[in-house]
């Protein structure tokens, strides 16, 4: 097994796989299956591969307060037809038993910190369903209609009961 920076990586080599080179997580460590053929050069491309694409797959682009914020008016535009009331939104470290908040009175959203590296699909989910609140107080019937509008919302809520039953990132 060898190690990265970012994840630890165990390279399987088969001699049943002829060309393709496969990678998923296993418990946190980044399995690459590559032919056994390969050369050390080309194993060590491989990985580099694979960490690149998991990199991309589990890094939010939306690190930063500004970044969310600009998210937050893309997906009011685009799912909630600007209904929602943006005051800010930003990033917070003290939510342990939500995803996220919101000031009814100020428009003011709270993200939890512990959603910065899910998919883009679960981060924008959350932030929808926190925008609906600036103008649906509560979870009646219509607050779901527009909260449900996000992609792939069943979808996230499912990741985020997972993540919230075992305490870390299932990766997709």
């Amino acid at each position: 097994m060898s190690s990265s920076s970012e994840m630890p990586v165990k390279v399987i080599r088969s001699a049943r796989r002829k060309r393709t080179v496969a990678g998923r997580i296993n418990s946190g460590v980044l399995e690459v299956r590559i032919p056994g053929w390969m050369s050390q050069r080309e194993e060590a491309e491989a990985v580099a591969d694979m960490l690149s694409r998991v990199a991309k797959r589990t890094t939010t682009q939306h690190a930063s307060d500004e970044q969310l914020t600009q998210r937050a008016h893309e997906l009011n535009a685009k799912y909630l037809d600007n209904r929602a009331t943006v005051g800010s939104i930003r990033w917070v470290s003290n939510q342990n038993t939500r995803w996220g908040s919101t000031t009814l009175a100020t428009g003011d959203i709270r993200i939890s910190d512990r959603l910065q590296k899910v998919p883009d699909y679960v981060l924008d989910s959350v932030i929808i369903h926190e925008l609906t609140h600036t103008f649906i107080p509560g979870h009646p019937k219509e607050f779901w209609n527009w909260a449900d509008r996000a992609p792939k919302a069943e979808r996230a809520k499912g990741y985020l009961e997972a993540f919230a039953r075992f305490g870390h990132i299932q990766e997709d």
